[in-house]
């Protein structure tokens, strides 16, 4: 028979770091909800059934708290104006645990609640606002959104990662991910334009490789270097048949010979 409160997974990556979550998901169905079938400043399971979920492959900062890599349950107490939320180390009970205990609490976090004009039917956990290094797990039911700032310690196990990769006899394109990733978070710009430079170096037909070279050359105000990558860049592109690598060149060529 169809489930009144049908659980749900979410897995997501979030930088280098596995986030997964389980959760049983109820609906309104015509019922108050906020102060009605969830008390106000009372502890709720946040959602249905067994314990709602959530794993962390690496540590992880949780708002302004420090967890653990590990598997976490959470519950909450809802307030009309904050929610105190309760990652609980013990996983395996059926709702609330009939015997609370303390040194089960990872960590609490309280935080302020947003209001929605239109009622959301069924609860909703959902993990948006993707960044290299975090996102923004919400939970949502009701009028009722709570906001939940993650941060992953992407930087450190890139930093690691492109460490141990370039000098394990390196390949083009391990040079080329390491000066994307210094591109991208706006790091050593002399240090990605070394590392793009050995992959053309090593790979000189690759039109993305030439097209990251060019935004380097221009990030360090070498703008005539730019182009010149950006025109093989078009080069390869129109060769291989790619009308969105020919539309940025093209238009990143004429700014930067017109500023």
């Amino acid at each position: 028979m169809p489930q009144p409160s049908p659980t749900s997974q979410i897995k997501q990556t979030v930088g280098l770091t596995e986030v997964v979550i389980n959760y049983s998901r109820p609906s309104m169905r015509g019922r108050t909800i906020m102060g009605g079938l969830v008390p106000f400043d009372e502890m709720w399971r946040t959602g249905a059934n067994k314990n709602t979920t959530f794993q962390f492959s690496d540590p992880v900062q949780v708002e302004d708290k420090t967890l653990a890599a590990g598997t976490y349950a959470l519950f909450t107490r809802p307030g009309k104006d904050t929610w105190t939320l309760y990652f609980y180390t013990d996983t395996e009970n059926w709702g609330i645990p009939q015997q609370w205990d303390d040194q089960k609490v990872a960590t609490t976090i309280t935080l302020p609640v947003k209001y929605e004009a239109e009622a959301l039917e069924t609860f909703t956990i959902s993990i948006d606002h993707l960044t290299n290094d975090g996102a923004t797990i919400t939970l949502a039911w009701e009028k009722v959104i709570l906001p939940i700032a993650l941060v992953v310690p992407a930087k450190e196990k890139a930093m690691q990662s492109i460490v141990k990769t370039l000098d394990n006899n390196p390949k083009a394109g391990d040079y080329y991910n390491a000066a994307s990733y210094y591109f991208s978070e706006k790091m050593d710009m002399q240090q990605a334009q070394k590392w793009i430079t050995q992959a053309v170096q090593m790979e000189d037909d690759k039109y993305w490789m030439f097209r990251l070279q060019a935004k380097v050359f221009a990030a360090l105000n070498q703008k005539e270097a730019a182009i010149k990558a950006a025109k093989r860049s078009l080069q390869l592109a129109e060769k291989a048949g790619n009308p969105d690598y020919v539309r940025m060149n093209k238009a990143d060529i004429e700014t930067w010979k017109n500023n």
